[in-house]
């Protein structure tokens, strides 16, 4: 292959969010500053779109891509696609939300996992919010779409943080990453629960639908306090303003960038795995 061009997919989720708009937009010039593949990045529309993601990992392997760097939207549903590439010599890893690994046993394919510990990055956050909160005090979960294993795992961090401080979590419930949704599932719950003292948010977009309820319903910033996951740009002057106490930055640009060098790196060693990677996170804490 050293005499071909390397042909590479990277799959996301939504590429209207913040957090695949850095992906992409890194992987893209990781590629053109070093010349080492040709790179097709794709995404959905929204976080959701499970069968339109299955559908961009097929298409791709039909292309005839040499490798494939995914995100997938879900853990279970998007194995079997993945297990399609491997079957038909693609080469595959996994980034950011990890695939289920029983199915993949199942199948008998073993594919390599490239990203952050969401639990112990949600565990920090949570920690940073709680220090700040008494015991018994009222708190709210927004999660993220329950059947992504990052949503899991950031659900779990949030809840150690929860209990290890004795706060009452009053309501915890999906809003599936989304602003929008956010706003409207946040916007019932706080109606019935005005007396809380903060906000776990499993992302960042998430964070800000919060907000904006917060806002509309007359808050001061930091009255109710705040914290999200991905240190998107956007959320910066929120941070800088109190609106948002604390965010896990995973970095996105990075990340893309990785799967990508793990995938040249097997294709180059001729292998199909060589061991899960970790990536690194960092507490963003506001000004």
């Amino acid at each position: 292959m050293e005499n071909e061009t390397i042909k590479v997919g990277l799959v996301m989720k939504s590429l209207q969010a913040d957090f695949f708009k850095v992906m992409q937009q890194g992987a893209e010039e990781f590629v053109n500053e070093t010349g080492c593949c040709e790179l097709k990045a794709v995404g959905t529309a929204t976080q959701t779109e499970i069968d339109k993601q299955i559908s961009l990992v097929e298409q791709l392997v039909d292309e005839g891509v040499d490798a494939l760097v995914v995100v997938p939207i879900d853990s279970k549903e998007l194995v079997a696609p993945v297990v399609y590439a491997v079957r038909n010599g693609v080469t595959v890893v996994n980034i950011d939300i990890k695939l289920d690994d029983a199915l993949l046993k199942k199948d008998g394919v073993e594919i390599d996992f490239v990203g952050p510990d969401n639990f112990s990055a949600s565990y920090a956050v949570g920690k940073k919010l709680a220090s700040t909160l008494s015991k018994g005090d009222k708190v709210i979960m927004m999660e993220g779409l329950p059947v992504a294993e990052n949503a899991q795992q950031r659900k779990a961090g949030f809840n150690k943080a929860i209990e290890e401080y004795g706060l009452d979590c009053v309501a915890s419930e999906p809003a599936n990453w989304e602003t929008v949704t956010a706003e409207e599932v946040f916007g019932r719950l706080y109606m019935k629960h005005p007396d809380i003292k903060a906000v776990f948010c499993c992302n960042d977009a998430m964070a800000l639908g919060v907000i904006n309820v917060l806002k509309d319903a007359g808050c001061k910033a930091g009255e109710v306090k705040v914290v999200g996951f991905d240190n998107d740009a956007v959320m910066g002057s929120y941070l800088e303003d109190g609106w948002m106490l604390a965010t896990a930055d995973t970095y996105a640009s990075r990340m893309g960038v990785e799967g990508i060098r793990h995938a040249l790196a097997l294709l180059k060693e001729n292998v199909s795995a060589t061991g899960d990677k970790s990536t690194e996170f960092t507490v963003i804490d506001g000004k």
